[in-house]
């Protein structure tokens, strides 16, 4: 519907910054403000301290940090490897098989993801693939989780990418190989960068899946956090989270720092 007059557009952008601001910011800023609080027995907090941060700062707490940071860069790195060759692989394949392609690799988005947590559990806790009770079997959760998105962005920059740009390269005498390093990965970039960024995003808040595989020695920090407000440490945990959307932005921030270098290069 067009709005012509400025009246009704007024009313849209209203509307709009409500909706925006009950389901994004209240319960962002809430949680952060309970973060810092002491007691919340009125409609606003009291004691306010940073108490809660400096003991989400230390110990256990950062230690699930550290391990969510890590398990974010390692399983989104994965991730994108493999869906970049997954995508540039059958983007020469016929249309019904690159249906199936695309429909394998969204299957762990497309069922929950405590499905795909006891899957993997089940599957890698024998010889000779035995990862139960390792990191690595929290990795390939969040990798498998996480894959989808990063085909998916490559293969939609593939199908906007003019081929016209590969075929001056191969007339020029360039092999398979260095269109794709000085071409086809160059041209990738923004997408690369977008997938990146939002893997490692959906990795940083990843749940369901973690609680069913996680060792003691690999403990995410939702699966921290879970627990915290599971025993009714609410403050503690609302800081807990408060760190992890810092956390989050600050690498997506170097992400997008990062993809901005590669595409002026």
């Amino acid at each position: 519907m067009l709005l012509w007059n400025r009246r009704s557009r007024i009313f849209l952008w209203t509307i709009f910054a409500l909706a925006v601001t009950t389901v994004f910011v209240a319960p962002i800023a809430t949680v952060a403000l309970a973060g810092f609080a002491g007691r919340w027995t009125g409609p606003l907090p009291s004691e306010l301290g940073l108490g809660r941060f400096e003991k989400a700062l230390s110990g256990d707490d950062l230690a699930s940090l550290t391990v969510s940071l890590q398990t974010a860069l390692v399983s989104s790195g994965i991730a994108l490897m493999l869906g970049t060759w997954a995508a540039l692989s059958v983007r020469e394949v016929p249309s019904w098989f690159r249906r199936i392609i695309d429909a394998v690799f969204h299957l762990p988005i497309a069922i929950p993801s405590v499905a795909i947590g006891l899957g993997l559990l089940t599957a890698f806790n024998e010889r000779p693939f035995l990862l139960g009770g390792t990191k690595w079997i929290v990795i390939v959760a969040h990798t498998a989780l996480v894959l989808a998105f990063a085909f998916s962005a490559v293969s939609a920059a593939l199908e906007r990418l003019d081929p016209a740009y590969r075929q001056v390269a191969e007339s020029l005498g360039a092999g398979s190989a260095r269109v794709l390093r000085t071409v086809t990965l160059p041209l990738l970039t923004p997408a690369l960068g977008a997938a990146a960024g939002l893997a490692i995003a959906l990795s940083m808040g990843e749940l369901g899946a973690t609680v069913m595989v996680y060792p003691a020695t690999w403990r995410t920090l939702p699966v921290t956090i879970f627990g915290l407000s599971d025993r009714g440490q609410v403050f503690s945990a609302a800081a807990s989270t408060t760190l992890l959307l810092l956390v989050t932005l600050l690498a997506l921030l170097l992400v997008g720092k990062l993809r901005g270098k590669a595409a002026l290069r």
